[in-house]
């Protein structure tokens, strides 16, 4: 439903408290993580992340990967880590909502089709051919305006799915100066002030990537979908139950990636440090 890019950061910084506030229904959030297909999210996004590190070293360190990077960024994208972190928070921001309305879609037959779709879309784009073909197809409904795409565009507005994913983006760039910057890896002159600059001056670049990346999986993912099957999720997604199921979750994910974000740059800092001595 929305796009995650960013790397999941040091599990040994973050803090996870055992016990979430006035969380909703525990037995009912559990069914819908699940129904979710949160579980295999969570793992395709480790596979995501550990690509993610390999680009990063390469980028920023100045001896590029490591067996010592490597293993960093292997516990980094912990498993269990992330899906505790989620889950909770998930639980949370659910509190007070309609989650039997949520469950009651996403346990019939056509919310099991439309998540075993997302997610194998999303494991099919670990591909960087599938990737890019998918990019390409994307291109061209769009300069088309094909009907598939009027209705995807519609489930992406209903769903603020851009400007949502845009922000979250931006938050978690910013976390990541700051680790950078609280672990003495950036010059002087970088301040938080100036790294929030930089971080705006990406602002349009951000949306453009957003954007050709939403269009390419959401078009993937549901062409299997028939138009009366997509208009009764586009529906659903609307009401209130399904808008409060997805600011539930983005507020669990952006909430998780923010911390961990500001924590891979304190990694990516010692490392810098280290292997400049």
């Amino acid at each position: 439903m929305f796009r995650i890019i960013v790397p999941f950061a040091f599990a040994a910084t973050l803090s996870i408290a055992p016990l979430w506030a006035q969380e909703a229904d525990t037995d009912k959030v559990d069914q819908l993580f699940d129904a979710l297909g949160m579980p295999q999210m969570i793992e395709i996004m480790r596979e995501e992340g550990l690509t993610y590190g390999e680009t990063l070293a390469t980028d920023m360190l100045p001896g590029g990967p490591s067996a010592e990077w490597s293993m960093a960024v292997s516990t980094i994208y912990d498993v269990e880590m992330m899906t505790e972190e989620v889950r909770g928070v998930l639980g949370e921001a659910l509190e007070g909502d309609d989650i039997d309305a949520m469950l009651a879609f996403f346990t019939s037959e056509q919310g099991e089709r439309i998540v075993s779709l997302e997610v194998s879309a999303r494991r099919a784009l670990l591909d960087e051919a599938v990737e890019e073909i998918s990019k390409e197809n994307a291109a061209i409904a769009m300069m088309d305006e094909t009907p598939r795409f009027q209705v995807v565009q519609a489930f992406i507005d209903a769903n603020d799915l851009i400007e949502a994913n845009v922000i979250g983006s931006l938050n978690s760039s910013y976390a990541f100066y700051t680790g950078l910057i609280d672990g003495g890896a950036m010059p002087a002159g970088v301040t938080l002030e100036t790294a929030l600059q930089d971080v705006w001056a990406q602002e349009p670049e951000v949306r453009s990537d957003t954007t050709e990346w939403l269009y390419s999986f959401l078009l993937m993912a549901y062409q299997p979908l028939s138009d009366d099957e997509l208009d009764t999720y586009l529906a659903f997604s609307r009401s209130a139950a399904g808008q409060d199921m997805t600011d539930a979750l983005f507020e669990a994910f952006n909430g998780m990636f923010d911390d961990i974000s500001r924590a891979l740059g304190l990694a990516s800092a010692r490392f810098m440090l280290t292997q400049e001595l």
